[in-house]
């Protein structure tokens, strides 16, 4: 028998196992495969608000929900949380790697990778069943406070404000949370915006419009132009602002708040969402059925066909020039206006 004969099963068994390895390999990819589809989720749930940062999208919503899309909101990976309170609003520093969310139970959580991952920093703590003291603006947050919004200024400094007056602001990165008193009165703080002079803008119930120079170290009220709630100020250019709220309430400045006109509306539903376009047009939308555009900068609205079905929260416009509804249906992608 030659040499080559001998070999011959040593090499089947070779082939049997280089076979074997190749099976093996091929499960594991597939496992991993039906992992990264597993992850993937449908978002179909109570969405809240989100941010583009870069070229994805972070949303945030009921029990503590965070999902991120890379494909312009066509495919969604929920992100892990520590934590299973309602999120109710998420920012991000100009970085598009710090950024903070934050919701119900007075929780902040924060992201140093652009919303990959996220920890704790803070949340509120339990009151005793006995204590009936009156609360003080230095008092710290307990699991009745809810923070309603968040922005984030840079990789250090971020503001969140909630509801009854709640303020919480941090200087280092959210190693520390220092409660602060910006208002007169113990009113909800509904939203915070930045103008393109990095004016920040409050917005809240009772008429309550603020306004900061400093990036939120000292604020000061702006004239309202009726006493009812206001869910947002859209700054379109440094001297030109859009206010909206309750029952269809559009106004529109051309001083920085210090006049206002009412802007005509179609119906008078609460619009809770505003966003400016790259195109310049604006879109409001709020109560189920509502979203209204203006083509002039502000200066008249009209009703889109073919609106949302239901509530909307928040606005975004994507990556792809698409734009983004999330409310009480989760994340709908609504054509270009």
């Amino acid at each position: 028998m030659t040499d080559a004969l001998r070999r011959r099963p040593a090499l089947r068994q070779h082939r049997a196992a280089f076979q074997a390895a190749q099976a093996a390999l091929a499960l594991a990819l597939s496992l991993a495969a039906a992992t990264v589809r597993a992850e993937t989720v449908a978002a179909r749930m109570l969405l809240l608000d989100g941010a583009v940062v870069g070229a994805d999208v972070i949303v945030v919503g009921e029990r503590g929900t965070i999902l991120r899309s890379s494909d312009n909101a066509q495919t969604w990976q929920r992100v892990a949380t520590p934590a299973s309170a309602t999120l109710t609003a998420v920012d991000f520093a100009p970085d598009a790697q710090h950024g903070w969310a934050v919701g119900h139970d007075a929780l902040i959580l924060a992201s140093n990778d652009g919303g990959r991952t996220w920890s704790q920093q803070l949340q509120g703590k339990k009151i005793a069943s006995d204590s009936h003291a009156p609360r003080g603006a230095g008092d710290a947050p307990t699991l009745e406070d809810s923070f309603l919004d968040v922005a984030a200024l840079d990789a250090q400094r971020a503001i969140a404000v909630g509801a009854y007056g709640l303020c919480l602001v941090t200087t280092d990165g959210g190693k520390t949370w220092a409660r602060k008193k910006i208002a007169a009165d113990d009113y909800h703080l509904n939203r915070i915006t930045r103008g393109p002079a990095d004016t920040l803008y409050l917005a809240g119930e009772h008429g309550t419009l603020l306004r900061s120079l400093d990036r939120g170290a000292k604020w000061t009220p702006i004239p309202a132009p009726y006493d009812g709630s206001f869910y947002g100020v859209l700054p379109l250019d440094k001297r030109t602002l859009i206010a909206h709220g309750l029952r269809g309430r559009v106004y529109r400045s051309t001083d920085d708040g210090a006049s206002w006109q009412q802007i005509a509306t179609p119906e008078p539903v609460l619009l809770a969402a505003a966003v400016k376009l790259r195109s310049n047009f604006i879109l409001l939308a709020g109560q189920a059925r509502t979203l209204l555009l203006s083509r002039d900068y502000g200066q008249s609205f009209s009703a889109v066909p073919a609106p949302p079905a239901t509530a909307v929260a928040a606005l975004l416009e994507l990556p792809d020039g698409n734009l983004l509804a999330l409310g009480e249906a989760g994340a709908t992608i609504l054509p270009k206006p």
